[in-house]
């Protein structure tokens, strides 16, 4: 963790925030019989494999989970990539998972090979919600909504306990 950093969720709040999405996501897709949880990159990925297993243990759902890799920075510079048969999302329930909505960007690009594929909804769970979008993204699904300055960033650590943290 960086020296000027403040903790924003320990790895405790981290698990309820979740807890909470797992539980939100269900109630928003009763009706669905199969649920595709799609994360973006590694620290999405991460998170969606979390909340895979606490649908699972509230549900009574098929839930697939993948992937999306993208480069963040320069999104049009090389391809997006989604770890299953794009196809198999057709009519399908998907919710997009990423750590934390900075700018809405990676979020919008993410979703661009999913709408070639019309599944019936597509919805966001984002841990950290910033409210300095500039591109037209809202999360359905958030664990903290935070009001930071534009040139401040929340960093998502999981490798050695898990917290965030806005520097």
């Amino acid at each position: 963790m960086p020296q000027r950093a403040n903790v924003i969720l320990d790895e405790i709040t981290i698990q309820r925030k979740l807890d909470r999405i797992a539980y939100e996501i269900y109630e928003n897709n009763l009706d669905e019989k199969e649920l595709y949880l799609i994360g973006v990159r590694e620290n999405g990925y991460k998170l969606a494999s979390v909340l895979k297993d606490k649908l699972q243990n509230i549900a009574k759902l098929k839930v697939t989970l993948a992937s999306v890799t993208l480069n963040k920075r320069m999104p049009m510079e090389n391809d997006i990539e989604l770890d299953i048969q794009p196809s198999s999302i057709a009519g399908k329930a998907v919710v997009l998972v990423d750590d934390v909505a900075q700018s809405g960007k990676t979020l919008l690009y993410a979703m661009k090979p999913l709408l070639e594929y019309t599944p019936s909804k597509i919805q966001i769970a984002v841990l950290v919600d910033r409210k300095h979008k500039r591109f037209p993204v809202t999360a359905d699904f958030v664990g903290l909504l935070l009001s930071t300055g534009a040139h401040e960033q929340v960093i998502l650590e999981m490798e050695k306990g898990t917290y965030a943290y806005l520097v």
